[in-house]
C-alpha cells in the first residue's frame, strides 16, 4: 500500500505533546489539557466497612487499537512499511514500521501488567493480504490476532472478501469447505475474539449477522463496544461477497445499539467504526486540533462523529489507512476522541478512558490519546516469528517461484502510477490473446495494493519477481473480462472517475497504453474530463463506435461509483488477474532483459 492512501478497497481475496521523540506520539489536545479527576487511575481499595472494600472512584482503563491490518504479518516492504514523523524543527523523516513481530512486543509492552487493559481493532483485519495468509485464506492472520491477545474488532469491507459464510467461519473455526485443513490433525479453531457487526444484516431475518456489541468487565468496570462498518460496503466488495447481506446506516445503527447498551446498565461506550477520515498531513503525529477540534480533519468520519449520541465515549476508527488522534464535536458540541492507527500494524493507539464508578460513565475531560510507531528496534515476539515460519513454509514452494524480472522499483504511488500502467498493459495484452479487437484496459487503483521492489525479499536475487511478490500487489482473484462500450459510454466512465459517488474523492482509473486524456481537477464534477483531450492511440474517441474494453470482474459489475461499467455488452469472463500479470511478466522479461518501470505518462492532470 502507498503511503498516499488508496483507501476504498474490494472485493474477495485470493486463495504528551507534539513531536514527543523518535518513536512519537502525538496527544488529542483539548481532551489531554483537562485535568484529571483527583484519584483517576488509583486502583488501590479503599475501607468500606468491617470486612469490606471497595475500588476507588475513579480507574483509567487503557484501550489499545489498531485497524487495517490486512494480513501483513511480516514487515510490509517500500512505502508500505513506513511512516513519516514530524520533527521538532518543522521537517519530517521516515520510520520503518510494521510486522506482527514487532506489533506483539510493543502492544505487550504497553500492557505491562495492567488489569485494566483492552485492546480493539477497527475493522479489515483480513482480506487483500499478502501470500503468507491470504494463500491460506488468512487463517494465520486469526491466529496471530489472538497470540496478540485482540479482545474485539468491528468487520471491515474486506472481511467480506469471500462472504459471510467464511466470515462465520474465520470467527467459530473449522477447516475450509473446499481447501480443507492445512496443517494434518489440526483443525482451524476461529477467532477467540468477537468480530462486531451491528449494522450487517441478513436480509431474511433482519438480525445482525454477527454479535452488535460486545461488554468488557473488570471490578465494577464495564464499557461496551459496538462495531459497524462502513454502509457503502456493496460498493466496494463484489455482489457476491455481500449476497444475502443488508448494511444500515453507521448512525443510526450506533445509536440504537448505545441505548440498548444504557438499559443493560453499560453507559461507557466506544464505538468501532470501519470508516474514517484523512487528515491534512500524512505525517502520523500531525496535530489535527492544531487550529480547533477536529479541524484539521476531512471525509466521512466528520459527519459521522458529530452525528452519533452523546452516550457514546470514543470512536475507533479505520479504513482511510490514514493515521490521527483528534477529538470533533458530538451533537452537544462536546469534544470526543476519534483515532486511526494508520494501516499494516505500523501503528498503535493508545487510549486511557477514565471511569467514574459513581457515573458508570467516562470522565470525557481525562481521556487521553495518541498513535504510537510500531518500530523494528525492538525484540520479535518469539511466538510471531514461529508462526510466520511455520506458515512460510507452507507456502515458499508457490511464493518462491519467480514469474519475471524488473530493472528498478514499480510503485504503485501517484494518480496514475507505474504499476498501474503495467497491470492495464498485461491486461490489454491478455484481451487481445482472448478477442484481438480489445482496444483498452481499465485498471481500478484500489485494486493495487502494492508495487514491485527491484531489491531482494529473500534468496531470489534483484530484480527478480516472485509469486508472493505479484500475490500482493493482486490478492483479490478477480478475473479478467472483456466487455462493449459505446465512445459516448467509455467517456461517461472517464467522467464518473471524478464525479457522481467520486467527486469529493476521486478514483482515477490506471490505463493500458495508447489511452491519453487530461483531467482538470481545478473545475467540478464530470467536467473535470476534458472531454476532447480522450484520444484511443491518436485518435479521438468517437461516441457511435464501439470499443472492446478489458478490466477486473469488480469494475465490470459497476463497482467503485462506475455504473456505466456495468452496462457493458458481450461479455466474456477471462483467467485470474494475477495469472494474467505474471504471464505478462514471464514473456516479457528475462534476467537480461528486465521490463523497466512504465513512464506513467498517460494521464495529464492539471490542478
Amino acid at each position: 500500500m502507498p503511503a498516499t492512501p488508496q483507501p476504498y478497497h474490494r472485493r474477495r481475496r485470493r486463495t504528551h505533546a507534539l513531536l514527543a521523540g523518535a518513536a512519537g506520539i502525538v496527544t488529542v489536545g483539548a481532551l489531554a489539557a483537562a485535568a484529571l479527576p483527583a484519584s483517576a487511575g488509583d486502583s488501590s481499595y479503599k475501607p468500606a466497612g468491617k470486612g469490606q472494600s471497595k475500588p476507588s472512584r475513579y480507574q483509567d482503563v487503557q484501550l489499545l487499537s489498531f485497524n487495517d491490518l490486512h494480513g501483513n504479518l511480516e514487515p510490509p516492504s517500500g512505502s508500505s512499511g513506513r511512516v513519516t514523523e514530524i520533527q521538532a524543527d518543522g521537517t519530517t523523516k521516515t520510520i520503518d514500521a510494521g510486522g506482527v513481530e514487532y506489533l506483539a512486543t510493543h502492544l505487550r509492552e504497553a500492557r505491562g501488567d495492567n488489569p485494566y487493559s483492552i485492546t480493539a481493532a477497527g475493522g479489515d483485519m483480513v482480506g487483500a493480504s499478502p501470500l503468507i495468509s491470504g494463500l491460506f485464506h488468512d487463517e494465520p492472520t486469526i491466529e496471530a490476532l489472538n497470540g496478540l491477545d485482540l479482545d474485539v474488532t468491528s468487520v471491515g469491507n474486506h472481511e467480506f472478501d469471500e462472504g459471510a459464510k467464511e466470515l462465520g467461519r474465520l470467527q467459530k473455526g473449522g477447516c475450509h469447505p473446499t481447501d480443507g485443513c492445512y496443517v494434518k490433525g489440526k483443525k482451524f479453531k476461529g477467532a477467540d475474539f468477537p468480530y462486531l457487526a451491528a449494522n450487517v444484516l441478513d436480509e431474511k431475518t433482519k438480525k445482525p449477522i454477527l454479535k452488535p456489541y460486545w461488554v468488557w468487565k473488570k471490578n465494577g468496570v464495564k464499557i461496551g463496544f459496538i462495531g459497524v462498518t462502513l454502509e457503502d460496503t456493496p460498493g466496494v466488495v463484489s455482489a457476491e461477497g455481500v449476497k444475502g447481506l443488508k448494511f444500515k446506516d453507521e448512525v443510526e445503527t450506533i445509536n440504537k445499539y448505545a441505548k440498548e447498551l444504557e438499559k443493560q446498565g453499560v453507559k461507557s461506550v466506544v464505538a468501532l467504526i470501519h470508516e474514517g477520515g484523512l487528515p491534512a498531513s500524512s505525517a502520523y503525529n500531525y496535530d489535527c486540533n492544531a487550529a480547533g477540534g477536529g479541524s484539521g480533519i476531512s471525509g466521512p468520519i466528520v459527519d459521522i462523529a458529530k452525528n452519533i449520541t452523546p452516550k457514546v465515549d470514543a470512536l475507533v476508527t479505520g479504513h482511510t489507512h490514514a493515521a490521527y488522534a483528534c477529538t470533533i464535536p458530538d451533537p452537544s458540541g462536546k469534544p470526543r476522541t476519534v483515532t486511526s492507527a494508520a494501516s499494516f500494524g505500523r501503528l498503535y493507539t493508545d487510549t486511557t478512558l477514565t471511569y467514574d464508578r459513581k457515573t458508570g460513565d467516562i470522565a470525557r475531560t481525562a481521556v487521553r490519546s495518541a498513535n504510537h510507531v510500531v518500530t523494528r528496534t525492538v525484540a520479535k515476539a518469539p511466538d510471531m516469528t514461529d508462526l510466520i515460519a511455520r506458515w512460510n513454509t507452507l507456502a515458499a514452494p508457490i511464493g518462491n517461484r519467480a514469474i519475471g524480472y524488473i530493472s528498478g522499483d514499480i510503485n504503485n504511488t501517484g494518480t496514475e502510477s507505474p504499476m498501474g500502467d503495467l497491470i492495464a498493459d498485461s491486461q490489454l495484452a491478455y484481451g487481445k490473446k482472448l478477442d484481438p479487437e480489445t482496444d483498452l484496459a481499465l485498471m481500478n487503483p484500489g485494486g493495487i495494493r502494492a508495487g514491485l521492489t527491484f531489491a531482494a525479499k529473500g534468496a531470489e536475487g534483484d530484480g527478480v519477481v516472485t509469486y508472493a511478490e505479484g500475490f500482493t500487489v493482486q490478492p483479490f482473484s478477480n478475473t479478467v473480462n472483456l466487455q462493449n462500450f459505446t465512445g459516448a459510454q467509455l467517456i461517461s466512465v472517464l467522467q464518473e472517475q471524478v464525479s457522481g459517488t467520486n467527486a469529493a474523492s476521486p478514483k482515477v482509473l490506471q490505463v493500458s497504453s495508447g489511452l491519453t486524456y487530461t483531467l482538470d481537477l481545478t473545475k467540478a464534477g464530470a467536467a473535470r474530463l476534458v472531454a476532447d483531450s480522450v484520444r484511443l492511440n491518436g485518435a479521438a474517441i468517437d461516441p457511435a463506435a464501439s470499443y472492446r474494453v478489458a478490466t477486473n470482474n469488480f469494475l465490470a459489475g459497476g463497482g467503485d461509483g462506475f455504473p456505466t461499467l456495468g452496462q457493458g455488452t458481450n461479455d466474456l469472463v477471462g483467467a485470474d488477474d494475477l495469472a494474467v500479470l505474471a504471464d505478462y511478466l514471464t514473456a516479457n522479461s528475462t534476467a537480461t532483459t528486465p521490463i523497466a518501470p512504465p513512464a506513467a505518462k498517460r494521464i495529464t492532470i492539471v490542478q
